[in-house]
């Protein structure tokens, strides 16, 4: 017998059934219940509702698990890379050795850009937000690219162009901003390697690829590719429920990541350090000021909304964070702090009684920084990793049949009827 819930309102009795999820999820199927009772829920955030139901992320917060279709995060951040990662979210496998190598094939050939659209990132004043810019040009590449995606194989090449033209013209409005000469994709480099490249490759000093740096820029990519029915997810979902196409939706969904509360937690993480380098370095001070109550400081990088345990994703990217500043040999005061502040609040009481560990923006901060990243572009390199993400939800959405156009309801608290009273009597 299928399990039901009663919500009894003026004693009057109604049953609205119950959802299971594969992993023991269990949902109140309230779609009835403006309809039997009138009533709606109220649900500020969104936090208790479930917007639909997906196969592509699981997360326990309490757990402290993140599974990508099935696959612990733990599992793909040691032995996959972003390419594979890309295709597992978009195909619901892994690939095998022939499905890989044509993928890489077809993000080669389509990392290119326009040549028209280097008009665009050059009429863009210089200082203009990098998200904003990229915001922009995601929804610009619709007037390049408008063929409709009909079949399976129109959509895989619109998809493999949108995560390799993407990181190009992330790239491309880093070297612009800074006044350089755009340096193009190169066949004989990864994905990854690619990026690093054409961020900072010179004719006076051609740049390094360092393996630790790639496999450094490959886990933060798996890391961050997918996090369930966050806010941008949430965003890309509901602009592609109203039909609108996916240059659209990613464009919308950059725009929310470009938030400081949702992408911009890894920039924060590194203001917040460079005001203590300023304020003298006091660690032990920091750490007494997040803990009063009456004080507004906050020690940005710890906790998460989500997770009520260690953030998994946190741990993996510790362990790399350790070896890229092992490689980096950078002398860097910030990295110092951090470090030192990391030290102070892993064995700080307070800090554990209320699961205040570091999350992933603490030590992503801090990997992108011993990259060479600007701070500017910080909260780009989350929207590269997102991508597939959004890409993959947005597929997700077009292919549930029960999707429908996103109509949250409101309970309204303004003004009852009033008549207007004429302008002269007013």
């Amino acid at each position: 017998m299928a399990e039901t819930v009663t919500i009894i309102i003026d004693g009057e009795k109604y049953e609205f059934p119950v959802i299971t999820g594969s992993e023991g999820e269990k949902a109140i199927d309230i779609r009835q219940l403006r309809a039997k009772t009138g009533y709606i829920t109220y649900d500020p955030g969104f936090g208790n509702s479930g917007s639909c139901k997906s196969a592509i992320t699981y997360m326990d917060g309490k757990k402290g698990v993140l599974r990508y279709r099935g696959y612990p995060i733990e599992d793909l951040a040691e032995n996959c890379c972003f390419v594979e990662v890309c295709y597992l979210l978009l195909n619901g496998d892994l690939p095998n050795r022939s499905e890989y190598q044509r993928v890489s094939v077809m993000l080669n050939d389509h990392s290119l850009v326009h040549e028209d659209m280097q008009i665009f990132f050059q009429n863009f004043p210089r200082s203009s937000n990098p998200m904003g810019i990229l915001s922009s040009m995601v929804n610009a590449l619709r007037s390049f690219y408008p063929e409709l995606m009909t079949t399976e194989e129109a959509m895989e090449i619109t998809f493999m162009r949108l995560i390799s033209k993407v990181r190009t013209m992330a790239a491309m409005s880093h070297r612009i901003s800074r006044g350089h000469k755009i340096v193009y994709p190169r066949p004989d480099y990864s994905y990854c390697a690619n990026f690093l490249n054409m961020m900072f490759d010179s004719p006076v000093r051609p740049y390094e690829i360092k393996k630790e740096f790639v496999d450094a820029l490959n886990m933060f990519w798996v890391l961050h590719a997918d996090h369930e029915q966050n806010c941008s997810t949430s965003t890309v979902r509901g602009v592609g429920s109203a039909r609108a196409n996916i240059y659209a939706a990613l464009s919308a969904g950059i725009a929310a990541l470009w938030g400081p509360l949702h992408g911009g937690a890894n920039r924060a993480v590194v203001e917040m350090l460079e005001d203590i380098r300023k304020n003298g370095g006091d660690v032990k001070k920091a750490v007494e000021r997040a803990k009063d109550k009456n004080d507004p400081f906050r020690l940005m990088g710890f906790g998460h909304s989500v997770y009520k345990t260690y953030d998994p994703r946190a741990k993996i990217m510790k362990k790399m964070c350790d070896k890229v500043l092992a490689v980096a040999n950078t002398q860097d005061p910030l990295l110092d702090i951090a470090m030192q502040l990391e030290e102070v609040a892993l064995n700080d009481d307070y800090f554990k009684d209320h699961n205040l560990y570091p999350n992933i923006d603490f030590y992503s901060g801090i990997v992108l920084r011993a990259l060479g990243i600007p701070v500017e572009m910080f909260t780009v390199m989350f929207a590269l990793g997102r991508l597939p993400g959004w890409i993959a939800h947005w597929r997700e959405l077009m292919d549930d049949p029960e999707k429908k156009l996103f109509r949250p309801r409101q309970v309204y608290v303004g003004e009852t009827e009033r008549r207007v009273i004429p302008i002269d009597e007013r």
